[in-house]
């Protein structure tokens, strides 16, 4: 009960605009199965693509209304830059995720890396600062530790999927579901790499833990009961809401 009233305070927090483009999002993100099965891979890549442009838009409307849209616009371009060079490079070099490349399904790319995966840096590692913001109010090491954990949590469900839908291959093909466990490690470096670099100011905190928690039930479901991937599935349950919990319960 604790977590639905939450959530219902966290929903009354957004503004009419990021209200209807997060109902919006969660259709395009319910709808991934649907799509491919009567419309093949291509139309659940386009879902894919306006999925993660819609909630990148919740995002930056939450961002720019908390810190003026100059400073939001400022911090969403160091993030998708600096997301992109450490995939740009870790795709070359296998530092620090381990050896993977993309393959050609999702496009545009630049560097042989699709546009979208810097922006799917920035959808989802404001909502992560928000977890370890209503956990370590500060801005020090506890804040920027706890952000990386809450952002790589979601690679729990990510990875898997992507992999199975054939965006990206890895070499080792060992560790979590086939997922080495480097690349967690990996994750949780950049993720508090990018995170110390932009020193984030005072953030929309309810509203960005609202956007974590409705990631964390609609990849829930749509990895366990629509994609039929029950491990990675109840994994990324425990792990996205471990954090929930930790920000929401216990703080």
């Amino acid at each position: 009960m604790a977590i639905l009233h939450h959530l219902s305070r966290a929903f009354s927090e957004l503004l009419p605009a990021a209200r209807a483009l997060t109902g919006l999002w969660a259709l395009l993100l319910l709808s991934f199965p649907i799509l491919e099965r009567f419309w093949g891979e291509q139309a659940r890549h386009l879902g894919l693509i306006a999925a993660v442009v819609v909630q990148v838009t919740v995002v930056l409307i939450l961002l720019g209304t908390a810190w003026g849209w100059l400073r939001a616009g400022g911090i969403a371009l160091v993030v998708v830059v600096l997301a992109w060079t450490a995939e740009f490079i870790g795709s070359r070099t296998g530092v620090p995720f381990g050896r993977y490349h993309y393959t050609g399904r999702l496009q545009p790319q630049l560097g042989r890396v699709p546009l979208l995966i810097p922006l799917a840096w920035l959808m989802m590692l404001p909502p992560a600062w928000a977890i370890a913001d209503l956990i370590a109010a500060g801005r020090g090491l506890p804040f920027i530790a706890i952000s990386a954990l809450a952002f790589t949590a979601w690679d729990l469900f990510l990875d898997p999927q992507m992999v199975g839908w054939g965006l990206w291959v890895w070499k080792n093909r060992s560790g979590y579901f086939g997922i080495p466990w480097v690349n967690f490690a990996g994750w949780v470096l950049i993720a508090g790499a990018i995170t110390a670099i932009v020193r984030p100011g005072p953030l929309p905190a309810e509203p960005l833990s609202l956007v974590y928690a409705i990631t964390w039930l609609l990849e829930t479901a749509g990895l366990g009961i629509l994609s039929r991937r029950p491990g990675p599935a109840l994994a990324g349950f425990l792990g996205m809401g471990g954090m929930l919990t930790w920000a929401w319960l216990l703080k």
